[in-house]
């Protein structure tokens, strides 16, 4: 029995909840996950595992095991990358799991630039509908988080950026361009709908005050539209279907394509930054660095096509 193998499919199947989910995961069949973990537990002479119809529970010794296990793992592939690290060009594959919109409209515009320079790491992207997903297996994940969220996972800011309003040419040409806040009750209003915020009211700070500070500004509009799917929102504001807001760098190439203009410039919806969570604070592999430092200078290169004015 491979040792290793067998931590980490043991691993896999406590991280996914069940012994099917796990399978799905690692890519293989669910008899050779089981008897992976069976032998584990003969090798071992003890249960880590109490199986129910519905999900898997460690057992004392079962979580005592995980514990050490995920640490010895983790000690192999931080060896394994120093060494790699020290010797050859970034390569190998780096798995990210991230929410659809960075999958969209950041993963995926850059990937061909990506490949050019580092030919040697390939992507093995998870798309999970959570806007948060959990980290799990993989070795990046993209998070977003409202200025001021403590939160408790290891990770690196890749960038901050304004919530900012926004309308197509079309729709200003046909019902106006709104002059302040107050105008907007007057408009067709398009709304990302969170269970964070109540659908229909719209927070309003001055451009570079702190949004840790109560909004400014609070309107009650009739939306036209809400939706809970950032591209789809996108694609609703570029037909003409009303004012929307938007993070700056998910419209930085629209504004500058004149697909979109920027409304109420001295006012912005919120503050969000992009998180990357990493397994632990120990040695980051040069193809995780990589890829992290490439998305940062993307975002670097989009950002003098908005200005928000204070």
């Amino acid at each position: 029995m491979d040792r290793l193998n067998a931590m980490k499919v043991f691993l896999a199947v406590v991280e996914a909840g069940g012994f099917s989910a796990a399978a799905r995961r690692l890519d293989m069949s669910v008899p050779s996950v089981t008897r992976l973990v069976a032998e584990l537990e003969t090798h071992l002479g003890t249960r880590l595992l109490q199986r129910t119809t519905r999900r898997v529970n460690l057992t004392p010794a079962g979580q005592q095991y995980a514990e050490q296990a995920h640490m010895i793992l983790l000690a192999v592939d931080n060896a394994f990358a120093m060494v790699q690290d020290s010797t050859e060009a970034p390569s190998g594959t780096l798995r990210v799991v991230t929410a659809p919109v960075f999958a969209e409209f950041l993963i995926a515009p850059l990937l061909g630039a990506f490949r050019e320079a580092y030919p040697r790491i390939t992507l093995d992207v998870h798309v999970d509908a959570n806007p948060n997903p959990e980290l799990g297996p993989y070795d990046i994940g993209f998070l977003s988080a409202r200025e001021g969220l403590d939160s408790n996972i290891i990770a690196r800011t890749l960038f901050t950026s304004d919530g900012i309003l926004c309308a197509s040419p079309a729709y200003l040409e046909r019902h106006g361009t709104p002059a302040s806040p107050a105008d907007l009750a007057q408009h067709q209003c398009l709304l990302r709908r969170s269970t964070a915020l109540r659908t229909g009211v719209v927070h309003l700070w001055k451009a570079g005050q702190s949004v840790q500070s109560p909004p400014e500004v609070v309107m009650t509009v009739q939306p036209t539209a809400s939706i809970n799917h950032t591209g789809s929102l996108l694609r609703m504001a570029l037909d003409g279907a009303g004012v929307a807001a938007f993070s700056t760098d998910l419209t930085a190439t629209y504004l500058a394509s004149g697909q979109l203009q920027h409304v109420l410039p001295q006012w912005i919806t919120g503050r969000f930054s992009l998180l990357a969570a990493l397994p632990s604070r120990q040695h980051l592999p040069a193809r995780t660095k990589a890829f992290l430092d490439f998305v940062t200078e993307h975002h670097k290169g989009l950002m003098p096509n908005v200005q928000v004015t204070p």
